[in-house]
């Protein structure tokens, strides 16, 4: 998944710890194989070799997955997008050579990119893919799903207080021993090594964090974050960090990217429409850092 995933645990047996972070990890390293776009044989990239119009049998795994991108998909007409893999490809080589697309490229790239035209069927757990040339990516909310797999692993194993970090996205367990949540950072969003992050106590939830603080690239004096508009094909260059706490991790790694292309109006209506979800958006804007905390966020412990 292209990052750095730690498990941190609680155990008064250090052997059947290990065993579960063990087996925690494995589940990791399956789902991977399943859900990498950069694995040519993963499940995901073999659906995507299949002829168009075919409908294929999946995983129940990559079915599921498939599933929840769609609905924040529909919820945020089309803000997410599983379906953005000809996009991501062109932006890839784009940062790599600091050259933007061409405006064929995007064009065509164009064609295949919209999340209608992936259809699910969960009678037949089969996924078909309507148009030529379809890529899907599941960086949105890969991660997410990951480490809360994990964290269900763990907890079969009797695990209940226990983290997985997977980057900037977290699945919480029980908090540790005699505290009342697990103390999770959001690190400033201008970067700034002088300043305290903003803290949260959190438990049986998830949190992620998206923001352009260290994948960015300046293009012709314009800054462009990684993360891919599908409306244009290119990444997003207004300056907006989004943070969302939810049940779950892979919720919120798909929010935090929503979020972040819908912009803070919308963005927070969308949180605020919702049950259980939280958020907190920072701006920047000719110098200015502006901070947008959602109706809910005030309520979790500890949110200064």
């Amino acid at each position: 998944m292209g990052t750095l995933i730690t498990i941190t645990l609680y155990t008064q047996d250090s052997v059947a710890g290990k065993a579960a972070a063990g087996a925690a990890f494995r589940r990791i390293d399956a789902l991977e194989d399943i859900m990498s776009d950069f694995q040519a044989d993963s499940e995901l990239m073999r659906l995507c070799d299949q002829p168009f119009g075919t409908a294929v049998p999946v995983s129940a795994e990559l079915f599921d997955i498939l599933q929840r991108g769609q609905k924040i998909a529909e919820l945020s007409d089309g803000a997410f997008d599983v379906t953005v893999g000809p996009y991501i490809r062109l932006w890839r080589f784009a940062r790599k050579r600091k050259v933007l697309p061409t405006p064929e490229e995007i064009a065509s790239a164009r064609e295949a990119v919209g999340w209608q035209k992936l259809r699910l069927d969960p009678h037949t757990r089969a996924v078909t893919l309507l148009v030529p040339n379809m890529r899907l990516d599941l960086g949105g909310l890969g991660k997410g799903y990951a480490a809360d797999a994990a964290l269900r692993i763990l907890k079969g194993r009797g695990i209940e207080r226990a983290l997985v970090a997977a980057s900037g996205d977290i699945a919480i367990g029980n908090p540790p021993p005699g505290q009342c949540g697990w103390k999770i950072g959001i690190a400033p969003f201008d970067g700034a090594t002088n300043k305290a992050p903003r803290t949260l106590l959190l438990h049986n939830a998830g949190i992620s964090t998206s923001g352009d603080t260290e994948q960015f690239i300046e293009i012709h004096g314009v800054h462009y974050s990684h993360i891919v508009n599908p409306a244009t094909g290119l990444g997003l260059t207004n300056r907006v960090q989004a943070t969302i706490i939810a049940p779950d991790a892979t919720t919120t790694d798909s929010l935090d990217t929503t979020v972040s292309l819908l912009g803070v109006q919308r963005g927070l209506a969308l949180i605020d429409s919702r049950p259980h979800l939280a958020a907190f958006i920072v701006t920047i804007h000719d110098g200015v850092t502006r901070n947008f905390p959602s109706r809910r966020f005030g309520r979790i412990p500890q949110a200064h």
